[in-house]
């Protein structure tokens, strides 16, 4: 059971442990090496990054290790534009660009030019051992290009539904997503709160339905957690909010603070009024004032654009009220040293519980 199990066969590792990929700068090329040279499976989390991005930040992974690493995108969704909700959701967010002394103006909606093709011709041409996803399945032609290069593949389930429609697909492995974790929800069968069941619940209940490995994902935090999953079914798991405030994590510096220095009676909670699509994240006062807005929040990936400027400047201000700290249920239990730290302990501490 530990550490030799049919995903480190499948992916061709020494642990059974993945680092979730993390989009929007966290999974740096350094955490990502760090992670596969610890015996892992790093992922670089392209969601937003372009085609020209992507390849840079593989090449740059290249340069740091020779072990196998992934790259996690987004299954994209139709973009249903209503210029009303646009506008009514711009004017009631300029009082918070004022709150950061930004000037009023509508941030600039990129033109909604689908990139997954392109980003996809990335993965294939630098042949990438891992292609990891979420937001649904992959279309077939993909998928049978995928599989003619010999990339493994790993999708994310909510649901047992979800988990029992990837293993249909011709997905490798399933990322079983349970309630706990941090950012975005990866459902796409049903509505997200529907999709409400805890890692534990989860995974058994996968691990009986499918007949492919199964990873354990959601509020895993160091080797109890590794340990249950795998003793529930599982044979490995992926944590993401674990490596967030790592030295390698291109998270901001009062992000990483406000994981590590945890206030009294913090918590997370799903939302979407950063994005416009379900994540969980510390609650903070962004959060808490947008639950009373009256209107629609706009679809995925508007709300994220309407809000770029928001976030970005709090960032810069180190205003963290207004920052998306995406972060799972167990983020009280993140610890501040470097990737190849954690990975070493969770490797000794999890081989003890299995008295190995």
């Amino acid at each position: 059971m530990w550490p030799e199990t049919e995903v480190t066969t499948k992916l061709g590792i020494r642990y059974p442990i993945i680092q979730a990929g993390m989009a929007g700068g966290v999974t740096t090329p350094e955490l990502v090496a760090a992670v596969s040279n610890a015996g892992g499976l790093g992922t670089l989390g392209a969601g937003y990054m372009s085609p020209e991005e992507m390849r840079k930040g593989i090449q740059e992974i290249r340069a740091l290790t020779t072990k196998p690493f992934a790259v996690n995108l987004f299954i994209p969704q139709p973009v249903v534009e209503n210029p009303k909700i646009i506008e009514e959701m711009n004017h009631h967010l300029d009082f918070y660009r004022q709150q950061l002394h930004l000037t009023k103006l509508s941030p600039e909606i990129p033109l909604f030019l689908d990139a997954f093709p392109r980003q996809i011709e990335v993965i294939l041409s630098e042949e990438v051992p891992v292609f990891s996803f979420t937001f649904g399945a992959l279309p077939q032609e993909i998928l049978n290009k995928m599989k003619n290069a010999e990339i493994t593949l790993i999708g994310t389930a909510t649901t047992v539904e979800e988990g029992v429609y990837l293993e249909k697909s011709g997905v490798d492995l399933i990322v079983a997503q349970g309630w706990e974790a941090g950012g975005h929800r990866g459902t796409f069968l049903s509505p997200v709160a529907e999709a409400n069941l805890g890692t534990m619940v989860l995974v058994p209940q996968l691990v009986n339905k499918v007949g492919i490995p199964v990873i354990g994902a959601g509020g895993i935090m160091d080797a109890r957690g590794i340990a249950a999953s795998l003793h529930l079914g599982a044979h490995g798991v992926q944590m993401g909010t674990a490596f967030l405030a790592c030295k390698e994590s291109g998270a901001h510096r009062t992000y990483k603070e406000a994981l590590l220095y945890r206030k009294k009676g913090e918590t997370t909670e799903i939302t979407s009024v950063f994005s416009g699509r379900a994540a969980r994240g510390v609650k903070n006062t962004f959060m808490a004032e947008m639950e009373d807005y009256p209107g629609q929040v706009p679809a995925y990936p508007i709300q994220h654009y309407l809000t770029a400027d928001i976030r970005s400047s709090a960032a810069r201000q180190e205003k963290i009220e207004y920052m998306s700290l995406w972060a799972g249920q167990g983020f009280s239990l993140c610890q501040e040293r470097t990737a190849r730290e954690l990975m070493k302990g969770w490797v000794q501490e999890t081989a003890q519980l299995f008295h190995t």
